[in-house]
């Protein structure tokens, strides 16, 4: 059977580099390194940027961070977060978790969502800092009610699972509504899980629908997977296996297991395709490699011909 259990963590850090917004044309390299060498915080963060992505002098993520360091210890917020990627990544510096959320709290001190992000999840994940789920739903809160998506489906997370607060669906579902309806397919396709399971709200398998569809077209793999599971089986949308087999098809190339085994499922009866036992050997043998002991037992069923 399709485990319809959704992964409702984002597990990626914020890492994006931030910069200043230059009105026209990329800073003039030695204007720029003219006034870091005299202490221009602003400039110091440019020119950091600058060597980081290799505009206007070759790549040196090294002097991007002595530059980022110059600016972050002025009070730079963006240079704070900067040098925290850094560390986080290990480029041109050692990689060193408890180094990147030092930099991560000042900026996140200053008002930085990004960081405040960055920092909820190192306390979630313990890295670099003991694990307190307590600290990691301050954090996620502070950088949701600013508006960052990836904070509210986090704080939606924990809320769902009772992770440093009170277990709370209806909070949940709360937090996953307002980052889905900023276009983030995670949440979208958690709130659909919601509405499926009715948690949090009233049941509503219409809904859930509605929402894995628009998860699942921003390509997020288990919501195509759960959106192929509600064609076959009628839910929420007329039954359609030549639907169902679409959908597992684009989560079973992403590596979802469950799709994968149930796309071999479709092969091996011809629902919604052309029956082809090779297909489906081949489909569940996939599932199997992934560790989905479902596809395990059918690809030994399919080889010993029963």
């Amino acid at each position: 059977m399709n485990k319809l259990l959704k992964k409702m963590m984002v597990a990626l850090l914020s890492l994006g580099l931030a910069q200043a917004v230059w009105a026209d044309n990329m800073p003039n390299f030695q204007k720029t390194l003219q006034a870091a060498e005299q202490g221009n915080a602003q400039a110091q963060l440019d020119l950091g940027v600058m060597y980081y992505k290799g505009e206007g002098v070759r790549q040196d993520y090294a002097q991007a961070v002595q530059w980022f360091r110059k600016a972050a210890e002025q009070g730079v917020a963006e240079a704070q977060h900067n040098l925290g990627v850094a560390y986080d990544q290990g480029l041109g510096s050692r990689q060193d978790d408890a180094q990147a959320v030092q930099w991560y709290r000042k900026a996140a001190e200053q008002g930085h969502a990004d960081d405040q992000f960055n920092l909820g999840l190192m306390y979630g994940q313990g890295r670099g800092v003991r694990q307190d789920y307590t600290q990691a739903v301050q954090w996620y809160r502070r950088a949701a009610e600013q508006g960052d998506a990836k904070a509210q489906v986090n704080l939606g997370t924990m809320y769902a699972k009772g992770q440093g607060v009170r277990q709370d669906y209806t909070q949940a579902v709360q937090w996953y509504r307002r980052a889905a309806e900023q276009g983030d397919a995670q949440a979208q396709s958690n709130l659909g899980w919601m509405y499926l399971n009715g948690q949090g709200v009233r049941q509503d398998v219409a809904q859930a629908v509605q929402w894995y569809r628009r998860a699942a077209e921003q390509g997020d793999a288990q919501a195509q997977s759960n959106l192929g599971w509600m064609y076959l089986n009628g839910q929420g949308v007329r039954q359609d296996v030549a639907q169902a087999a679409q959908w597992f098809r684009k989560a079973a190339e992403q590596g979802v297991a469950n799709a994968q085994n149930n796309l071999g499922v479709a092969y091996y009866k011809g629902h919604g395709v052309r029956q082809d036992l090779a297909l489906a050997q081949e489909w569940f043998g996939k599932a199997c490699d992934n560790g989905y002991q479902d596809g395990c037992d059918n690809y030994r069923r399919l080889k010993l011909g029963y």
